[in-house]
């Protein structure tokens, strides 16, 4: 079931929808909130944020801190510090008791990145809620792809995987046997997709100078993108990147 509530606000309308998936979020090894009727809530454009019903909410653990919180389209939220386990996590819940937006009253909040854990059923999630309308198709390809840095072809190839995301220009990924392995230098840099998993990421050196960041592979992606598992992707707003001759124009969004 979709719903799009309109709150009396100049920004328009909030896009809600009930998520049918059994949604988890922990602190401290404990559990916090367990519910299989959360609301899917866009706040951004991007993604959307998981809202728990208060009843599905140990809100034992939630102390008021005084704070409070104004959105342009959700009106004011009181804000609560979550205290499990051993952990205290400051204006880490919040909850819009007077929203304009009449489906979020009894709903409580949780800033993704202060909790410990979330998990969509049994699998645990990362960065934030899957988008139920986010598509990731990954197709073999006979496109020449070539990368240069600074005029050095640092790789080319005939045979890249193309990954095309819902919302997300397609990126390129590469086999390491067509990439300049040499040049390229493991950084401590991780980052996290729910689609994909968790990606390495490495810096780029010719001669003196390091460029700092440059591509990425996902060593043992999720299962719905093993297509791509162990294949280098470069930022293609920090390199010169050319599909089948021609230059493709860089866009700096997150792969």
């Amino acid at each position: 079931m979709a719903t799009t509530a309109e709150p009396r606000t100049a920004t328009g309308s909030v896009r809600i929808e009930q998520s049918a998936k059994r949604v988890r979020t922990y602190l401290g090894g404990e559990p916090v909130a367990d519910s299989t009727r959360p609301l899917l809530v866009w706040e951004i454009p991007y993604y959307p944020t998981y809202y728990f019903p208060a009843a599905d909410v140990r809100t034992e653990l939630l102390d008021p801190d005084g704070g409070v919180e104004q959105s342009p389209g959700l009106g004011a939220a009181t804000t609560f510090t979550v205290s499990a386990g051993a952990k205290r996590a400051q204006e880490a819940a919040r909850r819009y008791e007077n929203s304009p937006v009449e489906e979020l009253r009894e709903m409580i909040r949780f800033d993704w990145s202060a909790m410990d854990a979330w998990f969509e059923e049994d699998e645990e999630v990362f960065t934030h809620a899957r988008d139920p309308h986010t598509r990731v198709d990954i197709l073999a390809s006979s496109r020449e792809i070539r990368v240069e840095v600074d005029g050095v072809t640092v790789a080319q190839s005939g045979s890249p995987r193309l990954l095309f995301e819902t919302g997300l220009p397609v990126r390129y990924y590469l086999p390491k046997p067509h990439v300049r392995m040499d040049l390229l230098e493991l950084t401590e840099t991780v980052t996290h997709c729910p689609y994909k998993g968790q990606a390495e990421t490495w810096s780029l050196r010719i001669g003196e100078r390091l460029h700092e960041n440059l591509a990425w592979s996902y060593p043992t992606p999720l299962p719905e993108s093993q297509k791509i598992a162990g294949l280098i992707a470069f930022y293609d707003h920090k390199v010169d990147l050319f599909v089948d001759g021609a230059r493709a124009r860089p866009v700096a969004k997150s792969g």
